[in-house]
């Protein structure tokens, strides 16, 4: 599938991948922030809708940078990984 925004040639549109934080506030709402994306924040009743809501907010967020000329932040090419000692 070929992406809807402009700044971004060559990169398929499942390929922008970014990285968000989710926290539970004290009243049980789970915030999304998309650190790449200042400003992108969102939530939801549970996680899953919280993550749902995001990938919204993250569309709308994009959207508005390509509507208005504006660079469009690289997808994330990091790779986390979870080491125990």
């Amino acid at each position: 599938m070929k992406h809807r925004f402009a700044g971004l040639a060559g990169i398929d549109e499942a390929d922008l991948k970014y990285r968000i934080l989710i926290e539970q506030d004290e009243d049980g709402v789970f915030v999304v922030e998309v650190p790449s994306l200042p400003g992108c924040v969102s939530q939801g009743r549970t996680r899953q809708e919280a993550i749902e809501n995001a990938k919204e907010a993250i569309a709308a967020y994009l959207e508005s940078l390509a509507a208005h000329d504006e660079p469009i932040p690289p997808p994330i090419a990091e790779e986390l990984v979870e080491v125990a000692i």
